[in-house]
């Protein structure tokens, strides 16, 4: 007798390919590129100039670490087009990790991403957001705070609707948004470049005067200028929904990459032809005061287009970190819940929402400068051990399918840089580096509860499971019906 009961798998061989619930790939070569470009050019060119300044002493040298800035971020981002191409999950560090060296170190980068480093970085670029778009009507006077965390409570929630409504709207919204703060990047390279050709260059005499250089600030220059270009990595968070990403991974890497960094470095040289260091160092928002100096007629429109990049990348990230924490739930790092999609939009909906209440938290409280400290850190750490972990594997594992292949030399130089930043950091301000230790090395006990043995008591599991099924049917969203890696 023929069972009466069709199995999931025969459920989807009847359904048309776009009604099965899963993420879809529909990210291509010029999406790729956008998104990276589009998260990595934030609030970061347009404020971290002074800090890179402010710790590297001189103007040469801090284009110099800019520069270089670049060339390290182009070295991890080649390492990671190797882990994309090698490991077909989404998930970014935390499938890296997990493949690599195991479950603990996975599940603590993990917790540390939502913990505190995902809300404070989320957190700062919204206020950023809306300290460009409130305080124009407000100058010479400083704008009230409560409308500029209004303002950006609001364009956080544009970008939380946007990622829960559509991939593809998420998608061209980055788009969009790219081209945008490229055109903003272009209105500051073009005066600077005309003054320079006319001869304007008394900002770069002696510029490499070392007499403010000190060891421990080093760093954090260093620190400044890979904030700004932070988000190299967050393609791999997708790399289940890019279009033939053995091909679209490396490629869209290598060109958003070379191009973010040969437009940083003009950038700033702009930035240095129309002001002296001591006038950077004085300003709070450079590439406003660089408009107000060079392009009156243009010089309101600057501060949209800052805001707008910030909204760019605000939505990246969003759309990336949501999927590691998808990943992890599917894996049993996180609740299940977190790891279902909704059965029309095909978003993980849970994985979205979750970080919303973390980073309004984050924006109400007002700790968030001090807590940017605290995460840069882990990050760089768990980025090192990723890298270390792919040497690793490569070491043990020679025959793995790896259909890009960086330089040993590229991934040891990589590795070895961050392993000394992170160092150096405990020299520099081991206060913040020890309280971010400390928070990082919570999750251990946690992991050892809840992920490596199930230990909470049995009402509380019923509690839990109640309210995870009672989410589910709110939220209609169902776990994914066929394996997408």
């Amino acid at each position: 007798m023929e069972s009466a009961t069709i199995s999931k798998e025969d459920c989807n061989k009847e359904k048309p390919d776009g009604e099965v619930v899963r993420l879809q790939r529909k990210i291509g070569l010029v999406p790729a590129v956008s998104f990276i470009i589009g998260t990595v050019v934030g609030s970061g060119i347009f404020i971290a100039p002074k800090g890179v300044l402010m710790n590297s002493g001189s103007v040469g040298l801090s284009l110099l670490v800019w520069a270089l800035c670049g060339v390290l971020s182009l070295f991890g981002a080649l390492c990671y087009a190797e882990l994309g191409t090698s490991f077909t999950k989404s998930g970014g560090h935390y499938t890296y990790l997990l493949e690599t060296l195991g479950p603990l170190p996975a599940f603590l980068r993990l917790w540390v991403e939502f913990l505190f480093i995902r809300p404070a970085v989320a957190s700062y670029v919204s206020l950023a957001f809306g300290r460009y778009v409130v305080e124009p009507f407000f100058a010479p006077c400083p704008a009230p705070m409560a409308l500029i965390r209004l303002v950006s409570l609001l364009g956080l929630t544009f970008v939380v609707a946007v990622n829960c409504w559509s991939v593809s709207m998420a998608s061209r919204t980055q788009v969009t948004l790219t081209f945008i703060k490229m055109f903003a990047l272009v209105l500051i390279i073009i005066p600077g470049c005309i003054a320079l050709g006319k001869g304007k260059t008394e900002n770069f005499q002696n510029g490499f005067e070392v007499d403010l250089l000190t060891l421990d600030r080093l760093p954090l220059a260093f620190y400044n200028g890979l904030y700004a270009y932070g988000g190299w990595f967050y393609l791999n968070f997708v790399t289940e929904e890019v279009i033939n990403p053995n091909r679209n991974i490396p490629l869209a890497i290598i060109c958003s990459m070379v191009t973010v960094t040969v437009f940083y470095v003009l950038v700033n040289v702009a930035y240095y032809t129309m002001m002296t260091p001591a006038e950077l160092l004085l300003s709070e928002a450079v590439a406003v005061t660089f408009a107000n100096r060079t392009l009156q007629g243009l010089a309101s429109v600057i501060p949209i287009l800052v805001a707008l990049s910030c909204l760019g990348a605000l939505n990246g990230g969003f759309f990336a970190v949501s999927r590691m924490l998808f990943v992890g739930a599917r894996d049993g790092h996180w609740p299940p819940i977190f790891s279902m999609i909704h059965i029309r939009r095909h978003t993980p909906l849970p994985a979205v929402l979750f970080l919303y209440p973390l980073v309004v938290l984050m924006l109400m409280t007002g700790d968030i400068y001090q807590l940017i400290n605290f995460a840069s850190f882990p990050r760089w750490f768990f980025i090192a051990l990723t890298t270390l972990g792919m040497l690793i594997h490569r070491y043990r594992f020679p025959l793995h399918p790896r259909p890009f292949k960086v330089s040993w030399i590229i991934a040891i130089t990589f590795t070895l840089v961050c392993f000394f930043i992170v160092g150096l950091s405990l020299y520099s301000d081991p206060w913040s580096t020890g309280i971010s230790c400390a928070l990082t090395l919570t999750g251990v006990p946690v992991y050892y509860l809840t992920v490596y043995r199930y230990r909470l008591p049995h009402r509380w599991r019923r509690i839990f499971n109640y309210c995870s099924k009672q989410l589910q049917i709110l939220l209609e969203v169902v776990q994914q019906e066929v394996q997408t890696y």
